[in-house]
């Protein structure tokens, strides 16, 4: 138990704060008081604070204020300084519990009794909510008190440092401005570990804290932060803060040129290539696929996109005028087998549609193509009747080729993923195209990406499942509209995912429980595959699961997109 404080109600705080704000710091000093005729306490909850404790309270209190300045005018460096050691102080020594802090009569009593004088040279002619407490987040000694309660960790040898980390609006953002993040003090000491580890050089503090926040809301309806472990919760908070970065840069970097440049998407399924492509500040004039579930998607997520459905091959460019000359045609191709391998008529699907993307290049005539496919068409030798017609197709309008393959785990996806990729730029770009670089970092692996929402349902074998689900993912496979129902692909990717810890047999509809056993395999829910393709937390999907899952398969991972539009735009802007 805590001790309880006197409170001044209301109707007696109301007339001394308007008496109070005409008077000098001198004139309140000689008002301060250890107690009140008309204060109160509650009945129970703890003990009544002694007449002492509260001048040993004051007295700590001047002192501090006196270091800052008191009673003569401060700086805002001083301030800063004088609400760091204030909050510690605040809450190591008031003895109070959160129910008791709660009251805006206890910080009433303490702003215009026991503290008037320091309450008044802190935030002259204040705001009725900086001395009543009718908002607890911005009293001059409650908000400062909370803060405390919510960074302090007992374990550590200064358990208030981490009061240094964000400043008072920053903080504000996630307390008061966030009461689903603030009200958890496992989450805020999480955010605060996280954010200071961040390089944000170049970035805007508090857009991008903004933008963290508002991805984390975006989560706190489906995992239960204060009930998953601290490493894990930490791990998680990282992919949500990276996302930002990510977002961010992007968004800096188009700032920085003097307009967007613009894109053609064709096969644009769940819109993984395009967000990539947005964030390295490309924007879309129009956007095609054949699956109505895909172009569903779209519209979810992005409805200022122009999101078409129908057949590529049907797509007369002539009748948008608006993306002819556009700078960039962009696309993920359905998979194209050999020649040698193609042994029904239906198999012939997909080199048909990139038979159709090169024709739409050839007629739309863009600065730069590209088209993603299987590391195959980059480099296997059945291909090289292939390779040869498009590059003379895309010759003849002055589009020359590049082929490399890339693998989506060397730029922070948590998947080995191999990837063919045609780009084609007429010049004088292409002398100035440069393939994208590896990031160099560690890939993440899929533990770090699911083990929070593994843990999510208070599965007991979460921690261990994490532990040892230690490498990146193998890739996920969309599979074809005439294979069955939603899997983790054949045979040998199903092996490679159990040896990770998951039955990819078939896809869950929700992580595993509590009463779901140790050692089985869970499996992965659509979600959750989404995170592994590094789809944003918060991108809808449309449809049933099966289809669902194969737009989440089929999609490019956004910062390989992003990374691949970053090194156009480099050759576009020389």
């Amino acid at each position: 138990m805590g001790f309880l404080y006197p409170r001044l109600l209301t109707e007696q705080a109301r007339p001394l704060f308007e008496e109070y704000r005409l008077l000098t710091i001198a004139e309140l000093s000689r008002r301060v008081a250890f107690s009140h005729d008309s204060a109160v306490y509650v009945a129970t909850g703890g003990d009544r604070v002694a007449g002492g404790q509260l001048r040993e309270l004051r007295e700590g209190v001047l002192d501090l204020a006196k270091q800052a300045g008191f009673p003569e005018s401060s700086d805002r460096s001083a301030n800063a300084k004088f609400d760091l050691s204030l909050a510690a102080l605040l809450h190591a020594e008031m003895g109070m519990v959160p129910a008791e802090a709660a009251s805006r009569d206890v910080w009433a009593f303490l702003a215009l009794v026991l503290l008037p004088d320091v309450a008044f040279w802190r935030y002259p002619s204040p705001p009725r909510d900086r001395v009543l407490g009718t908002d607890l987040t911005r009293h001059v000694f409650g908000r400062l008190w909370w803060r405390a309660q919510l960074v302090r960790s007992p374990q550590d040898p200064e358990p208030y440092a981490a009061l240094e980390i964000l400043g008072e609006a920053a903080f504000d953002q996630i307390y008061a401005r966030r009461a689903a993040l603030g009200g958890s003090p496992h989450l805020v000491r999480a955010i605060l570990r996280v954010w200071k580890d961040l390089d944000l050089s170049g970035l805007n503090e508090r857009e991008t804290l903004r933008d963290f926040l508002k991805r984390l809301l975006r989560l706190a309806p489906f995992v239960l932060f204060d009930g998953v472990e601290e490493r894990a919760l930490d791990e998680e908070l990282r992919a949500v803060a990276q996302e930002s970065l990510d977002a961010q840069r992007a968004t800096h970097q188009v700032s920085e040129s003097k307009e967007p440049f613009t894109f053609l998407e064709i096969c644009a399924g769940a819109g993984g290539q395009a967000l990539g492509l947005e964030r390295a500040g490309f924007t879309p004039v129009m956007l095609i696929d054949s699956k109505a579930d895909s172009c569903f998607t779209l519209d979810l997520n992005r409805p200022h996109w122009d999101a078409v459905c129908m057949d590529l091959a049907q797509f007369d460019p002539r009748s948008r005028p608006d993306v002819m000359g556009v700078d960039l045609i962009s696309g993920g191709l359905p998979r194209v087998k050999s020649l040698a391998s193609v042994g029904r008529a239906e198999d012939n699907e997909e080199r048909r549609l990139l038979r159709a993307a090169v024709s739409l290049a050839c007629q739309v005539r863009p600065k730069a193509v590209l088209l993603e496919n299987v590391p195959d068409l980059v480099e296997g030798a059945e291909f090289d009747a292939d390779r040869d017609w498009i590059e003379n197709e895309l010759k003849q309008v002055g589009l020359h080729a590049n082929w490399a393959v890339l693998n989506a785990a060397d730029f922070g996806v948590p998947q080995n993923r191999r990837s063919g990729f045609l780009v084609a730029l007429s010049e004088p770009f292409n002398t100035r195209f440069a393939w994208p670089a590896p990031s160099g970092a560690a890939p993440r692996t899929v533990g770090d990406v699911l083990g929070t929402s593994m843990a999510a349902r208070g599965w007991p074998g979460a921690e261990r499942w994490a532990r040892e689900a230690n490498r990146p993912a193998p890739a996920l496979v969309g599979g074809s509209d005439r294979r069955g129902g939603g899997d983790l692909g054949p045979t040998g990717s199903k092996k490679a995912w159990a040896a990770l810890g998951v039955n990819g047999n078939s896809l869950g509809d929700e992580p595993p429980g509590a009463d779901f056993p140790v050692d089985e395999l869970p499996k992965l829910t659509v979600e959750q595959a989404a995170m592994i393709q590094s789809l944003p937390r918060d991108w809808g999907l449309f449809g049933g699961k099966t289809s669902r899952y194969r737009q989440v398969g089929h999609a490019m991972p956004p910062p390989l997109a992003t990374a691949l539009g970053l090194a156009i735009a480099t050759a576009l802007r020389g």
